[in-house]
This record gives C-alpha cells, sequence and structure tokens, in this order.
C-alpha cells in the first residue's frame, strides 16, 4: 500500500475527487493548507483598493489517498490530468487497519 498526497489549488480538488471516484478509490483526506513555494503568490488590493501587496502564503490543498502499489501509476496520472500545478508525494504504508471491522492491509482501505 502506498499513500499518495497531492498538494494543489482549491479549484482543482473536486475535478481530482470525481475522477478518483470513477476508478473506485475508497476515501480521500483533504487538508486546507497556507504554506509559499517556488512561486509568488498573486497580488491583493487592501484598503479600497488604493494598496496593492503581495501575501507570504497562499492557500492550498492536500488530497491525501491510500492504494494499492498497483493503482499508484493510475492515481497520479489522474491527478496529473486534472490540475496543471502542484506537487505529489508518495510514501509507503506499513500496515493498514480499520477499526470497526478489523480488517487489515488492503481490505482496510
Amino acid at each position: 500500500m502506498i499513500r499518495i498526497d497531492a498538494v494543489v489549488p482549491q479549484n482543482d480538488v473536486k475535478a481530482i475527487s470525481d475522477a478518483l471516484k470513477k476508478i473506485q478509490v475508497g476515501g480521500i483526506t483533504i487538508f486546507k493548507a497556507r504554506g509559499r513555494g517556488k512561486s509568488i503568490g498573486p497580488k491583493l488590493h487592501a484598503a479600497k483598493g488604493t494598496e496593492v501587496f503581495t501575501p507570504e502564503f497562499t492557500d492550498r490543498y492536500i488530497i491525501q489517498v491510500i492504494v494499492s502499489e498497483k493503482d499508484e501509476n493510475e492515481v497520479i496520472s489522474l491527478i496529473r490530468n486534472n490540475t496543471k500545478i502542484g506537487k505529489i508525494f508518495i510514501s509507503p504504508i506499513s500496515r493498514a487497519i480499520d477499526i470497526a471491522s478489523g480488517d487489515e492491509g488492503e481490505k482496510a482501505i
């Protein structure tokens, strides 16, 4: 099993979620985050539009999914096809347990 974390802009979350539903990815978790990267965020107008400033941090969303290793490339491809910017991070998961049923491994996801 692997965990895929995709850091994407807000407007791409729905498209990625819908694409993952089509391939029957069991569940996703979404976190709202603020951060900065290489690119500079958009400039904002403040105080009736007379002052312009660039915020240090911008809003992003982290989409987290746990999938079997055989689905890794398909999920990555779907994410890349539904957003133009962001990052994808992949981590191994050594064990997963469903609290309610006690199922372990891929049955838990």
